[in-house]
């Protein structure tokens, strides 16, 4: 009689071929805790992409196994490698003056009159919700200063937050490598920028005065108190769910002033329940109803 082996259970099989057993159970695990700590939806074809990322933070703790790596982020004393997983599965990939129509809505619709009014003693504010390393802020900020070089004395502001303390810090520098700011206009570049050590350029003090940075996850508590002429949200709700999404975009609208505009990724749309809250204003780029108000 012959006997065959007894089956594999799927989640005891490796999902990814390595040097690090990964199963099913360790990937559920994983993609539970990042959608329940910042609302990243991870489906099973990230598997590879998971492995790649974390592999790296297995070899530098000297682990052998995602299961010891899944029970060392979920202890209570695994919170600051729990930290460092969530920064390697973000994707941070920015640039100054991404997608370059927003800077010029910004510049010619939405801060002619804010900024006008700021003159008069009235004030500005503008939030780059998921802020990465910086270089979104900082457009904003060159952008403001290009209309107002001295809006550093008058109450304009930006708020910038991200989930990652790493990309907050690296915002807070405000240092870049010089082929960074090719996409800063030459003007703005040679007035707002100053050389650095290193064949580095470092953001001008009016630029950097206009900023503050903050850690937020977008998903939890937001204590800010009020409310923004612009907000800048680009590339981020495309990892969340819908569900998720359209709470964001509902919890956005009360945030933002009676025609204020919001910002979103080229890949994104604001649906669902908040489509009423907003009205188009050009290719992913909206203003706030005036009923929107909480």
């Amino acid at each position: 009689m012959t006997s065959s082996a007894p089956p594999i259970s799927r989640s005891s099989a490796n999902m990814v071929d390595g040097e690090f057993a990964f199963t099913e159970a360790d990937f559920r695990k994983i993609s539970a805790m990042v959608h329940g700590d910042a609302g990243i939806y991870l489906p099973e074809a990230k598997a590879t992409l998971v492995y790649s990322r974390l592999a790296k933070r297995l070899r530098a703790l000297g682990l052998t196994s995602f299961k010891d790596y899944c029970a060392l982020v979920a202890d209570a004393e695994g919170l600051d490698e729990r930290q460092k997983m969530l920064a390697a599965l973000t994707t941070n990939v920015t640039r100054f003056f991404r997608e370059p129509h927003h800077f010029e809505h910004l510049r010619d619709k939405v801060l002619p009159p804010l900024l006008d009014a700021a003159r008069r003693g009235g004030k500005v504010r503008i939030w780059s919700a998921a802020c990465s390393s910086g270089q979104e802020p900082f457009s904003i900020a060159m952008t403001i200063l290009s209309l107002m070089p001295e809006a550093v004395d008058r109450d304009v502001r930006i708020l910038a937050t991200d989930i990652d303390p790493n990309m907050v810090a690296e915002g807070r520098r405000g240092i870049y490598a010089t082929q960074l700011l090719d996409g800063v206009p030459p003007d703005l570049r040679k007035r707002w920028t100053t050389p650095a050590p290193g064949g580095e350029a470092r953001m001008a003090d009016e630029a950097r005065a206009l900023v503050t940075f903050n850690e937020l996850n977008l998903i939890g508590e937001w204590p800010m108190k009020g409310r923004f002429d612009a907000i800048f949200c680009r590339n981020v709700a495309i990892y969340f769910e819908d569900d998720t999404q359209a709470r964001l975009w509902s919890r956005f609208a009360p945030m933002i002033n009676p025609d204020g505009a919001l910002y979103i990724g080229h890949s994104e749309r604001v649906q669902g329940p908040a489509v009423s809250l907003f009205r188009p204003d050009g290719v992913t780029t909206y203003r706030r109803t005036a009923g929107a108000a909480a």
